[in-house]
Order: C-alpha cells, then sequence, then structure tokens
C-alpha cells in the first residue's frame, strides 16, 4: 500500500492546490444548484428548456477547455522549467483559439438554436408538459446566454495559466464574487424581488451573463496588478506574437485534444438527445440529476488539474520516476474519495428531487438516475484521472481514442439502440451507459502501467 498512500508532505502539497479549487467548484456547484431550483420553481417546462439550453452550452464549455488544452500542457511544464517567455507565448495562443470558438458557437447558436432546441422536444413514452412553451422558454434563455461566451472564455485562459503558476486562490476568489453577484440577481430577476420586473428563465440568463463580466474583470485585475508574482504577464499584450516552433509544438499536439473535446461533448449531448426521445420528464429528471451530482463532483473535477499541474510540473523538470509515483498516488486518493462520496450520494438520493417543485414522476426519475451516478462515481474517478494523465504527458492522441472515440463507438450506438429501438426502461438503459466506461478503466489500467505517458515535451 505504500505505492499508493503518500507521505504528510504529499497531501500537505496536494491540499495546498487542491483546496482553493475545490472551494471553487463547490461554491459554483451549489449555487447552480439553488439556481437550478428557482428556475424549477417556475414549472417542469421551464426547467426543461434551461436544460437544453445548459446541454448545447455544455458543448461550448467543453470545446474551450479542449482549445486551450494543449497549451496548457506546455505552458504547465514551462512554469517547471521557469520558462516564462513560453508561458506568454502558450497563452497567448488560448486566447487566440478561444476567440476563434466563441465567434463561431456565437453565429452557430444564433442561426441554428431552434433547431437544436427542438431535437430535444419529444412526448415521449415518460410524458411531460407543453412542448411549445419549453421551446419559447428554451429560446428567450439561450439568446440571452450568447453574450457570456466571450467573457466565460476569457476568464478560462486566465484561471488555467493561474493555476499552472500554483495559483488556485485567485480564480476561487472571482468566482465565488462572481457566484454571489448570480446568486443575487437570479432571486431578484426571476421572481420579481425588490420592485424588479419578473423575469423568469430570462432573469436567470441576465444574472448568469452578469456574474461572468464580474468575474472576468476581478481576475483580470488581480492578475496584472500582481505582476511580481506572475512574471508571465510582463509584456504580455505588448507583442502578440508567438514563434512559429511553439505555434507547430503546441498545435500537434493541442489538435486531437481539441477534436476530442468537440467530439466528446457533442456526443454526450448526443446521447442526451437519445434519452430526451422518451419524454420531458426524463430531460427534467437528468436535469436535477445532473446538478445534483456536480455538487458532489467537485473533488473529481479538481483532481484532473491538480493532476494537470502537478505531473506536468514534475514531467517539465525532468523528474520523470517521480511523477509516476505522485500520479499513483494521486489517483488512488482520487478513487478511494469517491468510494465514500458515490456512497453518501446514494444514500441521499431518495430525498434531494423533493427540494424541486415538479412532479412526482419527475422527481422518482431523478432519485434513480442519482443512485445510478452514485455507483459508478469511483469509476468515472478512474478514468478522469487516467485521461488528464495522458494528458499531461502530452499523449493526445491516445486521449482521443479513449475519450471521444470510445463515445461514438460505444456510448452513443448504444444509447441510440436501446433508447429508440426497445422498451427497456430509461433508467436501465442509462445504467448500461454508465457502466460501459468499465471498458475504458482496463485500457486506461494497461496504459498507467505501460508509463508510456512520462514524457518532458519542452526539452524536445
Amino acid at each position: 500500500m505504500k505505492k499508493y498512500i503518500g507521505d504528510k508532505a504529499f497531501y500537505k502539497m496536494l491540499l495546498v492546490l487542491l483546496i482553493p479549487m475545490v472551494i471553487q467548484q463547490a461554491v459554483t456547484s451549489f449555487v447552480n444548484l439553488l439556481d437550478n431550483i428557482m428556475v424549477g420553481r417556475l414549472g417542469t417546462e421551464s426547467m426543461s428548456g434551461v436544460a437544453i439550453i445548459n446541454q448545447l452550452m455544455f458543448v461550448f464549455n467543453v470545446t474551450i477547455f479542449g482549445c486551450i488544452s494543449g497549451a496548457s500542457i506546455y505552458s504547465a511544464q514551462f512554469f517547471g522549467s521557469k520558462n516564462y517567455d513560453g508561458v506568454r507565448h502558450a497563452f497567448r495562443f488560448k486566447l487566440y483559439l478561444g476567440i476563434i470558438i466563441a465567434a463561431v458557437a456565437t453565429t452557430v447558436f444564433a442561426i441554428f438554436g431552434d433547431s437544436l432546441i427542438k431535437l430535444y422536444l419529444s412526448e415521449g413514452s415518460e410524458g411531460g408538459g407543453s412542448l411549445l412553451f419549453t421551446l419559447s422558454e428554451a429560446r428567450g434563455y439561450l439568446k440571452v446566454m450568447l453574450w457570456g461566451l466571450f467573457p466565460f472564455m476569457i476568464s478560462q485562459c486566465y484561471f488555467t495559466t493561474l493555476r499552472e503558476a500554483g495559483e488556485t486562490v485567485i480564480p476561487m476568489v472571482a468566482s465565488t464574487i462572481a457566484i454571489i453577484v448570480n446568486l443575487a440577481f437570479n432571486y431578484i430577476l426571476i421572481f420579481g424581488a425588490f420592485g424588479f420586473p419578473k423575469l423568469g428563465v430570462i432573469g436567470a440568463a441576465i444574472a448568469t451573463v452578469m456574474s461572468r463580466y464580474v468575474e472576468i474583470g476581478y481576475t483580470i485585475f488581480m492578475t496584472h496588478k500582481n505582476k511580481d508574482r506572475f512574471v508571465f504577464t510582463e509584456k504580455l499584450y505588448s507583442s502578440f506574437h508567438i514563434p512559429v516552433d511553439i505555434i507547430k509544438k503546441i498545435a500537434i499536439t493541442g489538435a486531437p485534444l481539441l477534436f476530442n473535446e468537440i467530439l466528446w461533448s457533442v456526443g454526450n449531448a448526443a446521447i442526451t438527445q437519445n434519452y430526451s426521445v422518451r419524454g420531458l420528464n426524463v430531460m427534467a429528471g437528468l436535469n436535477i440529476s445532473s446538478t445534483v451530482s456536480n455538487l458532489f463532483m467537485i473533488v473529481f473535477f479538481s483532481m484532473g488539474g491538480a493532476i494537470s499541474v502537478l505531473i506536468g510540473r514534475e514531467l517539465g523538470a525532468g523528474n520523470i520516476e517521480n511523477a509516476k509515483d505522485m500520479d499513483r498516488k494521486l489517483i488512488f486518493f482520487n478513487v478511494s474519495i469517491y468510494v465514500v462520496i458515490g456512497a453518501l450520494l446514494a444514500s441521499l438520493a431518495p430525498f434531494i428531487p423533493h427540494v424541486y417543485k415538479t412532479e412526482e414522476a419527475v422527481r422518482h426519475l431523478a432519485t434513480q438516475f442519482l443512485i445510478v451516478y452514485a455507483v459508478a462515481m469511483p469509476l468515472f474517478a478512474f478514468n478522469h484521472s487516467t485521461y488528464f494523465t495522458m494528458r499531461a504527458g502530452g499523449k493526445t492522441i491516445i486521449t482521443f481514442f479513449f475519450d471521444s472515440v470510445f463515445v461514438w463507438v460505444v456510448s452513443l450506438p448504444l444509447s441510440f439502440v436501446l433508447a429508440r429501438h426497445t422498451s427497456l426502461n430509461i433508467i436501465v438503459v442509462y445504467l448500461i451507459i454508465q457502466f460501459s466506461e468499465s471498458i475504458k478503466a482496463v485500457v486506461g489500467a494497461f496504459l498507467l502501467k505501460s508509463g508510456i505517458w512520462a514524457k518532458n515535451l519542452i526539452s524536445k
């Protein structure tokens, strides 16, 4: 067991990096839950409309993550070798590609928004409310949310670079302030408190977009105010040049990550669309389940970032064996945590959906979705850790097959057949799809043991 459990110094180092990220993720997820509950009080149609747009926003968010991931691999290793010029170039690459992605996404959603929304609207076997009203709610929510795409992209460029520098407090504080703004104006604008107009889902969207601008404003101010701590900000915008050799390196490494995140997110959106043919109640139940489960996945999401930073630095410094040892302990920690957290979520699942003002059928579906997800959590934790380990070593072709190819070859066809062409209960369908990830776990274990990911990229 000594191979899998670190000493006090190891866990102190991990927690210093992890705790601010966990706090940031916890506050975000908790407020998202409160937002979800507030929107849920408007009715099943409103909640389903927002859930549909959030599914589309999920594709955009993950694509942004993908577009900056290649540069983040190099940025972490540049920090490890104290090459701050390299960090500047990596940041600029993130920003340029992010602008292109945000512009394309805004155009696509503005032109094809209605068509995308209608893909998720179906009477289905599980029933639901008015499809026309759901379409109207989703359409109004999307129009406002488009204004938040660019600030979200910029904030991710800053957040990732700061974390690669070992700074997690500024992103945490920025998100906390933004979330307070979001929560306050959600209440005011959704329900028309303090004399403001009652705007429903439009109010929820306005509050979210406002919070995005507050978040990026604080982040930029605090980052550039502390140039002595964040050396890479010196002359960051005095030049927009990126050396061709660095562009080539990041593009070669990052292209599979970008395509992976696009295909993975679109694939998962398509899986949800397959579920949606069973009715609006299924969409509402999945919305509750995903929002609640995200609150329990805060360590999960943060550990991906921790693995990227810690392993990337060790590889950048040339400490290959230490990186392997550290990675093994990080993965064991993540999986062990989710054995406990999964059990906690499963025990609470029958009670959580009752905080929503919705039909009993929706609550029942949400409870069952939560239990299935809770049981699968340790499996997800292992696969997530494996993905970020491969990514830290620049094995982006492997992550492409491990992640998006698996979704398109296994998960998506399986969900299509089971949801559309069988009479299996939707919970059974959902369970089969979640546990199909066992295949990935077997492959991931082999990849980790082989050590092919443990490479220094910047010395090439």
